[in-house]
């Protein structure tokens, strides 16, 4: 009895949504093919970026809300690779190339500014994610067409200076998904692109049974014990932002193909608030996280996502309610997690105060 309180007490946050799930399901009413047609698709676009997470989480950095600096990386790279109009599956690789030192460079800088920040690094995260969006709608927005010379009529809005709201990216849509497609009725599962999400987590799986991978979960554990035992704290901690961000800038490619456009100034806003989201309904926290709870809490957002607008027609006669709901969703798990660690750090705090006092 005793373990299967501590199991439901383990997996609650999980269960709570799957349940919360199975009910979307029940009043949505959805079609079966039209349900995992939509299942398949969101799980193939975002499941890479989620599991871009679990590096920092497992080195003590918590939730690394800068990936979306991994997401303007790969965006950036997009828009230089429609310029030069690189097309089909060389095309995206040649995108995810090009995004790479982008990344590492990103990763690097916001690695160093985390350091300064240790204790602070999820907030320190977001504000920078702002900061870098800010810089990034600044410089392809007013300098695009001005100091910066970019005269194509396909990308330049007409009128002024910068880039249009909206690029098409039919060059590249599809070019990993359509590799290799198995139907089942009207669903396309993306072969290629599920192939490379479990390459990405078996990579991640064989990386934390290295000796850099062991550092990192020292590092974790307590900084303090890894920088007596020799461990350079500090460069792993960059290594392990860097490495995260340049994932996301894949993933983000990944997302975008699937898409196949992008809206210039809000396709990465979202991008660390919904993958964090996904994480943490999976049953992560912010000290721990695995790949089957980074897939699991993939699953049962964007199967919430899904079902969500036609349940919030059926019970309350709008669809607009089942939208407020997932980002209600979205943002009430985040707050709700935080807390919970901040009420578990000092719990143990208190705990270990006493147990010294009494000794």
């Amino acid at each position: 009895m005793n373990q299967v309180k501590r199991l439901i007490s383990r997996n609650a946050v999980p269960l709570l949504f799957g349940i919360v799930c199975l009910l979307g399901v029940y009043f949505a009413k959805m079609p079966g093919q039209f349900l995992l047609m939509e299942i398949v698709k969101r799980m193939a676009r975002n499941s890479f970026l989620v599991l871009s997470l679990i590096i920092p989480v497992a080195a003590g950095m918590g939730l690394n809300f800068g990936i979306v600096l991994g997401a303007l990386a790969g965006q950036i790279a997009l828009i230089l690779s429609t310029h030069w109009e690189w097309a089909g599956i060389g095309g995206l690789l040649l995108t995810a190339l090009l995004a790479t030192p982008l990344a590492v460079l990103f990763g690097f800088l916001a690695g160093m500014l985390l350091n300064k920040a240790k204790g602070r690094e999820m907030i320190t995260g977001m504000v920078m994610g702002f900061f870098a969006n800010g810089l990034y709608q600044f410089v392809f927005l007013f300098l695009v067409g001005t100091v910066i010379p970019f005269d194509n009529p396909r990308l330049r809005i007409s009128t002024s200076p910068g880039l249009r709201n909206t690029i098409d990216l039919s060059r590249i849509k599809g070019t990993l998904d359509g590799i290799w497609e198995v139907r089942y009725g009207f669903t396309k599962f993306p072969m290629v692109t599920f192939l490379v999400i479990a390459v990405l987590a078996l990579a991640i799986w064989a990386f934390f049974r290295t000796k850099l991978g062991q550092e990192f979960r020292a590092v974790g554990q307590d900084r303090h014990i890894a920088g007596v035992s020799g461990i350079n704290v500090d460069r792993n901690r960059i290594l392990a932002i860097v490495i995260s961000t340049v994932l996301a800038a894949w993933g983000q490619l990944i997302f975008l193909q699937n898409i196949g456009t992008l809206n210039t100034y809000n396709s990465h806003e979202q991008v660390g608030t919904f993958a964090i989201a996904a994480l943490l309904i999976g049953g992560a926290t912010v000290t721990k996280a695995t790949i089957g709870q980074a897939l699991m809490g993939t699953f049962l957002f964007h199967l919430l996502f899904a079902v969500s607008p036609n349940a919030g027609q059926t019970i309350f006669g709008s669809a607009q309610v089942g939208e407020y709901f997932r980002v209600f969703v979205a943002y009430g798990i985040i707050a709700i997690s935080l807390a919970l660690h901040a009420w578990q750090s000092k719990s143990l705090a208190r705990a270990s105060l006493e147990e010294d006092l009494s000794s």
